[in-house]
Parts: structure tokens; sequence; C-alpha cells
């Protein structure tokens, strides 16, 4: 076991590979949790706004603490990891940056509270699995004490996007075919959220990680006692994938938009 960020910098190969994982966790975290701060006053009804709102507050706080544990790394300032990077230097999968629907929050919003549902209920399975195998084989013990906590949290999250899956599978045919076309799209698109990067082989072997094909097996697992259905071809990466560096236009308007104030003075104290 690693106990401290001092004793990891001795080891590069577990360096690199731990910081490549805490740059995933963290990212997709950030990413998925400024997308639903879009949705704040727009939810179907005022109790569901409340309960978003709590959910994506919880897990910007979540991408928070894998920054710190990255600026314990070496890596700069959490602040400025947070928003000063560009995007071919983010990991968070692609499908997580997609935006919420036509318009912006501001002028226009015309989103899409399927996707919101479909996107969250894969997500949250997705992190669910992942922090369980952390939590449960991770040799960083900063991450593990971390993880322990978020899935505190976490556990509640998934069984909010559950009921909504459930529930709107078994809507009249308007809701259920917005369900059903939403899951097909992100068939379609999810498969790099599930992908480890160039340091896949070394976070297995340094005791990081469990492996690609095992997070994806249980992801699958995961999922199947909640969808009535989902298509039985392989997941895809339609854009590329988020772990290499590949990113869509999507992500370039949230960076301008979360990052407006911290650009605004990089040298304030908040």
């Amino acid at each position: 076991m690693i106990e401290s960020a001092e004793q990891a910098k001795k080891n590069s190969v577990y360096l690199n590979a731990l910081k490549e994982l805490l740059y995933q966790l963290a990212d997709d975290d950030f990413i998925i949790s400024f997308r639903g701060s879009e949705w704040l006053g727009l939810a179907p009804h005022i109790e569901e706004d409340v309960a978003f709102s709590s959910i994506t507050q919880n897990t910007m706080g979540h991408a928070a603490m894998y920054y710190h544990l990255l600026e314990d790394l070496g890596e700069g300032e959490a602040d400025a990891i947070a928003h000063d990077r560009k995007p071919e230097d983010r990991r968070n999968g692609i499908y997580l940056e997609k935006r919420n629907g036509e318009g912006t929050y501001l002028e226009e919003p015309y989103y899409d509270w399927a996707l919101a549902v479909v996107r969250n209920y894969f997500y949250e399975s997705f992190k669910k699995v992942k922090l369980e195998a952390i939590a449960e084989s991770c040799s960083y013990k900063p991450l593990v004490q971390i993880v322990n906590k978020v899935l505190m949290e976490q556990t509640y999250h998934l069984a909010h996007w559950k009921l909504w899956v459930s529930q709107l599978q078994q809507a009249p045919k308007d809701a259920k075919e917005r369900i059903e076309n939403r899951v097909e799209e992100a068939w379609d698109e999810f498969g790099d959220v599930l992908q480890l990067g160039k340091y896949a082989n070394e976070m297995v072997e340094q005791q990081l990680m469990i492996s690609e094909d095992k997070l994806k097996e249980m992801w699958t697992k995961e999922i199947s006692s909640v969808l009535v259905s989902y298509p039985e071809k392989p997941l895809g990466n339609k854009y590329g994938s988020g772990r290499e560096g590949d990113h869509t236009a999507d992500l370039d308007q949230a960076i301008k938009t979360f990052s407006e104030v911290y650009f605004s003075d990089k040298e304030a104290v908040w």
C-alpha cells in the first residue's frame, strides 16, 4: 500500500498511472456536474430540481477532491487544473460533455430530460463499479480514503437515476420512446468512458484499477438489472476517445462557460 503522495512520486511508472486515473475520475465528475448545473431551475418539477442540484453539487465536490490529490502529486493548484487546461489535455469521456440539448442555459434552453436521465444513469452505474473496484483493491491509500467517502453519497445518486429509468421505461409511448432512443444513442457513444487510456496496463500492474474488460463486464451487469432492453451490439466510441484527448466542440463551449469567472481574475481567492 502506498501511503502518501511523496511515496508515490518515487516510482515514475506508478506515478504516471496514478495521475492518469485521477484525471479521469476528476474530469468525468467535473464535466457531468457542469452539465447537471445547467438544469438548475429547468428540471421537470421542483422536487427534482432540488434533488438534481444536490447530486450535481456533490459530484462537483468529488471532482474537487480528486483535483486536490493531483495537486498533492505536483500537478499544480486544484483550481488551475480544473479550469486552465486545454480540451486535448482533459480525460473525461466524450459522451459526458455532450450538450443537454438546443440553446444555452441563458438563451432559450431546449433541453432533453431523456438525455439527462440516460446519461446520468449510465454514468452513475459506471462510477459505482469503478469506485467499488478502487475501494476494494487500489494500492494508493489517499485515493481509497476519498473513494470510501464518495461511495456513501454515490449510492443515493445511482438510486435516484435508477428510479427515473424504471419509471420512464413503463411510461406512455412518447416518454418510453425518448428513453429508448437515448439508450441507443448512448450505446454508440459511451464506450470510451469504460476505457482506462494509455496507462491501462500500468494501472492494473500497479494495483490501481481492475482491467477494462472487467470494468465493462461489471458495468453491463449493473445496467442489465434495470434496463428492460439494450442494444446487443458492442459499445461504440462514435467521436473517439476522451481518455486519449479526443473531444468535441461541446467541450470547448463548456470550458468557455465554466472558466469565465476563473479567467476574470486568476489571482483572486474565492
